[in-house]
């Protein structure tokens, strides 16, 4: 068996083991493990394992991981949702699907601060859901608006996935930042326009909410302010260079934690949890960063990511036809995958492809571009069936909504992200202005 045909078989079968639910870094570093050893020997595992487990988790970049999932926990455990969700109701409560609208504005808002898809859904959820079966909203909107709205935790700044992507491609995670920012502002309008369509055809899905006064409005702005700061603070910080990403975030995570506390939305315990519930993410993080290694160190001995890009080169497909072919992969991907384990798989092989496409663009840019759009479609799949994470965590807390109407209501935002995906290829401007202008 040659390295190559070693390569595409370890490939698949990784693919089937994360689909089947095993941990992504333990099935990384078990498949990527046995193919090192199958085209080198035990000794060269080990060694590898010795110097670059060291190398990688003693750099100074891998610090803003940690930093980040802690601000993120503070701003979870804060009742920051609360506050959030209030504001967007009392300004856009009494509209028409003004609730799933105002679900959509707190996520977006919540996820400026929190980094995770998941966390953002379950959180808001917990606030907007009952407010919107109160008011009588379908399951299908209220259930599909709030999965669909917290896959913003990973597209607006900060992101985690967006970090461990930054690392990967080694590109600056400020950039990388800034470059999300206006996909996720799009993002976010398009949702609320969905919503805005789904209820004119069907008025009875989402029942126009309590109209508040001048006074209330302007009220519920002063529980905002907080995450304003913060994320006005740690992004502006970043892009002015008064202090690098790593320094950003534990800003950020200070700063989100003595507003936790000032605010008491967090008192000892909860602070105990926080510490260990950051504790474990940052191991599972460091763990799959260490099953990265292995499993690229083992693909350019399989050389699949340089023969996949002669092949490529060798076609005679247009460059952005093979950006639409990797995107369907994506697509196809994240029907039974999780977002990180689909960036850690398909970047190692996917990125040298890319990279080398004639776009017009130079390879920092193609790197940034490429990041987005692989984001924004990993996003999708959070909301795809079978997978579809965001739905079944939804889902889990309607419990007198079955998961076809959960799925139902997610088609409609699905629309609204092929749209913008759409738009995203067609134009890179989307998101490489803000980092031209860094």
């Amino acid at each position: 068996m040659t390295p190559l045909e070693l390569g595409i078989i370890l490939l698949a079968v990784l693919i089937v083991t994360l689909a089947l639910g095993m941990p992504v870094g333990v099935g990384m570093i078990l498949v990527g493990g046995l193919g090192f050893v199958e085209l080198a020997n035990w000794q060269a595992l080990f060694g590898f394992l010795r110097d670059s487990t060291y190398s990688r988790l003693s750099s100074y970049s891998l610090s803003v991981i940690p930093l980040f999932l802690l601000m993120g926990e503070f701003a979870t455990h804060s009742g920051f949702s609360r506050a959030l969700y209030r504001a967007a109701n009392a300004w856009m409560g009494h509209w028409r699907g003004g609730l799933a609208i105002a679900s959509i504005g707190g996520c977006a808002g919540f996820g400026a601060i929190c980094g995770s898809s998941v966390a953002t859904a379950a959180t808001m959820a917990r606030v907007a859901l009952p407010e919107m079966r109160r008011y009588g909203y379908s399951g299908a909107l209220a259930t599909g608006s709030l999965a669909a709205g917290g896959t913003l935790g990973i597209l607006i700044p900060p992101s985690i996935v967006l970090l461990i992507y930054a690392i990967l491609v080694e590109q600056s995670i400020g950039a990388l930042f800034l470059a999300a920012f206006l996909p996720g502002i799009l993002a976010t309008v398009l949702y609320m326009i969905t919503v805005a369509i789904v209820v004119r055809f069907d008025p009875e899905a989402g029942p126009a909410g309590a109209r508040a006064d001048w006074r209330e409005r302007i009220a519920s702005l002063q529980g905002v302010w907080p995450v304003v700061v913060i994320f006005l603070v740690v992004i502006l910080g970043i892009y002015f260079g008064w202090f690098t990403p790593t320094e950003g975030a534990a800003i950020g995570a200070f700063t989100t934690g003595a507003l936790a506390f000032i605010t008491r939305g967090i008192d000892f315990r909860g602070f105990l949890d926080v510490l260990l519930s950051t504790a474990k993410t940052s191991a599972a993080c460091y763990l799959i960063l260490i099953g990265a290694e292995v499993y690229g160190a083992f693909l350019a001995r399989s050389e699949l990511p340089f023969r996949a890009a002669e092949l490529v080169q060798s076609t005679a497909l247009a460059p952005m036809a093979v950006i639409v072919a990797i995107l369907l992969i994506y697509l196809i991907l994240g029907c039974v995958m999780d977002a990180l384990s689909m960036i850690l798989l398909t970047v190692p092989v996917f990125f040298p492809i890319v990279v080398q496409l004639d776009i017009g663009m130079t390879p920092d840019q193609i790197a940034i571009w490429f990041g987005i759009l692989a984001l924004m479609v990993v996003e999708v799949g959070l909301i795809t069936p079978p997978m579809g994470l965001n739905v079944f965590v939804i889902n889990s807390l309607a419990e007198d909504v079955p998961i076809t109407q959960s799925f139902k209501g997610i088609v409609p935002f699905l629309m609204s992200d092929f749209v913008r995906i759409t738009l995203v290829v067609l134009y890179p401007g989307l998101c490489l202005w803000l980092p031209g202008m860094w």
